[in-house]
């Protein structure tokens, strides 16, 4: 009985030292992971085991998300998960997101896994139409997605109808033109050409670039009421605090800047924000759920702290992180530069090699024809030389026959005939004598002319042949010369050539270096303003090349919204940031 209770005992004991555990599914904008959690962890324990295990240091900008009843919430730092209104079954749920946006993403986002990250998810908002983008602006976007992910463009690899499944492009632009998908593919293309020898980090960030100056990046919409009961929306982020119409989310009616805000509160229901400017009203509303000013005052909270931080020093953390940076990005530019030279390198020594073995095959069929052209004057020359001999044995035998008939006719002139009769057939008979002897004698003069054309055509052609001989020789000598170049010259990649470029390469981080480096970033921000130009420029051109093939009658509210406030040349930054006039109310909104 005492053994069955001090081993009851024991049991319980090893069951109380076991911590309790239970699994969590974190899911990002490209990943998913699992981890196992002990019971008592909070939420900041959590959300540090994702930051390090994704390695991101710039955890201010992001949180762990989970819905309630259709509502966002985001997970507390100092508060237990399990505290939280979290579904019980396992795994438990959270997407890990970005919850407060940077003013300026160049600036700001310093890791390349932070931008990545942002980059993703500015890009599923824009697609998903959550962020409103027009349509020529959407190309542009899209060009600099098919860039981080394809790198450069090759049009020996990227043929027409790569960019079939990819979606790059909001279904309300689509919908919006008559341009079938290959259309937009040209026109996508046409500027991913443009964007050749950026890496990945580098058009993720043009991305942004882009992307934050939308009407609705970074802000988080919540319907309210005012106190007279009409429905508004307030919308959050890095710059203040904005009231809309529920029409209209691309400009706001009213603004309230961070640096103009003394004091933000709520109770129960109602919300409270009181201006710095003690001469404007107070503006009170009212949201539909407790839970919803919450989440408010929370965004609200965070993003005031980060648009105080942006305006002070960077602390230690942050300016360690900026030039550990600056260091890395260096090298990578190092790096860059030469696997670029050493690229360059190989595609000359390939050229040359190329035209090396061109100009061999060149110089071999050049030698070919040559012993063709010699073999057939040779050929020619015994043909010459064959038919001469036989047109002197010719000539020599008329000859021969011209002399046997002067001898008869001298032996019939000799000869006396008696008779007359006889007279005259002997003087008929001389005459054709001396006619056959005459023939005879001109056949031999022909004979022999052209007995001597024939000599001569037999020199000709001998000179022919000794000339293509000596042409021949000097071929050969040629191609011999230049097969130990091209053996010399085509560079293979172990060179030790390359080996000394790689180790002259070894780069030391010195301040000389350093300050190089800040007047290459100068110099880049002017080039970038100049190319902020052209770009608005092709933007332009683009919007006006689509134009013709728009089907009005698919216009949304937010696209005749857009193309109203750019006819009147309103922009984010001259409406969001323009501050409230004086003595303005408004609770009379």
């Amino acid at each position: 009985m005492a053994g069955a209770i001090a081993s009851r005992m024991s049991f319980s004991s090893l069951k109380r030292k076991q911590p309790k555990t239970f699994t969590v599914r974190i899911v990002t904008m490209d990943a998913e992971m699992e981890f196992s959690c002990e019971v008592k962890w909070k939420g900041k324990d959590l959300f540090d085991l994702v930051c390090r295990t994704l390695g991101l240091r710039e955890t201010w900008f992001f949180g762990l998300q989970y819905t309630i009843k259709d509502t966002v919430a985001w997970l507390k730092m100092d508060k237990k998960v399990l505290d939280h209104d979290v579904p019980t079954e396992e795994p438990v749920t959270f997407h890990f997101l970005a919850k407060f946006y940077p003013e300026n993403a160049e600036e700001e986002l310093v890791q390349e896994i932070t931008q990545h990250l942002f980059f993703l998810q500015v890009k599923k908002q824009i697609l998903d139409e959550k962020i409103y983008c027009p349509p020529e602006a959407s190309v542009l976007l899209a060009s600099y997605a098919v860039q981080a992910k394809y790198g450069d463009y090759d049009p020996n690899v990227h043929k027409r109808g790569f960019l079939a499944q990819e979606e790059l492009l909001p279904k309300r632009v689509i919908n919006l033109y008559q341009m079938t998908p290959e259309m937009w593919e040209e026109r996508i293309t046409a500027w991913y050409a443009e964007h050749r020898g950026r890496a990945r980090d580098e058009a993720e960030m043009e991305y942004l670039k882009i992307a934050q100056d939308l009407e609705m990046y970074g802000v988080n919409y919540f319907a309210i009421r005012n106190k007279k009961g009409t429905e508004l929306l307030l919308g959050v982020d890095a710059l203040g605090l904005h009231i809309y119409d529920p029409d209209n989310r691309l400009t706001p009616k009213i603004s309230f800047p961070w640096n103009e805000i003394r004091n933000i509160s709520y109770s129960d229901k109602e919300f409270t924000i009181k201006p710095l400017d003690k001469k404007i009203d107070v503006f009170k509303f009212n949201s539909s759920k407790l839970r919803v000013n919450k989440l408010i005052l929370q965004l609200c909270i965070g993003n005031h702290d980060l648009f105080m931080r942006r305006r002070k020093a960077d602390s230690l953390e942050v300016q360690q992180m900026k030039a550990q940076a600056r260091e890395e990005k260096a090298r990578k530019q190092m790096e860059r530069q030469r696997l670029a030279r050493e690229k360059q390198m190989r595609e000359e020594a390939e050229r040359t090699r190329d035209e090396l073995e061109r100009r061999l095959m060149q110089l071999k069929e050049e030698a070919t024809m040559a012993n063709e052209a010699l073999m057939r004057s040779e050929e020619t020359a015994d043909l010459l030389a064959e038919k001469a001999q036989i047109t002197e044995e010719e000539a020599k035998l008329l000859a021969q026959k011209a002399a046997e008939a002067e001898q008869e006719m001298q032996r019939i002139k000799a000869t006396a005939i008696r008779t007359e009769e006889e007279k005259r057939l002997m003087e008929q008979k001389v005459l054709e004598a001396e006619m056959l002897a005459l023939k005879m004698a001109e056949e031999s003069e022909r004979r022999a002319k052209e007995a001597d054309q024939l000599k001569q055509d037999l020199q000709e052609a001998r000179e022919s042949e000794r000339r293509a001989k000596q042409k021949l020789l000097e071929i050969t000598s040629k191609s011999s010369y230049t097969s130990v170049n091209s053996s010399a010259t085509a560079l293979p990649t172990d060179l030790p050539s390359f080996n000394l470029i790689s180790e002259s390469l070894s780069f030391d981080f010195k301040d000389t270096d350093m300050k190089r480096l800040s007047m290459e970033i100068e110099k880049e921000k002017v080039e970038y303003m100049e190319k902020s130009k052209h770009l608005q420029e092709q933007l332009n051109e683009l919007k006006t090349e689509i134009e013709a093939l728009k089907l009005k009658e698919r216009e949304t509210a937010l696209d005749i919204l857009h193309n109203e406030n750019a006819s009147r040349g309103n922009s984010k930054h001259n409406t969001i940031k323009k501050p409230p006039a004086q003595g303005r109310r408004p609770i009379c909104i």
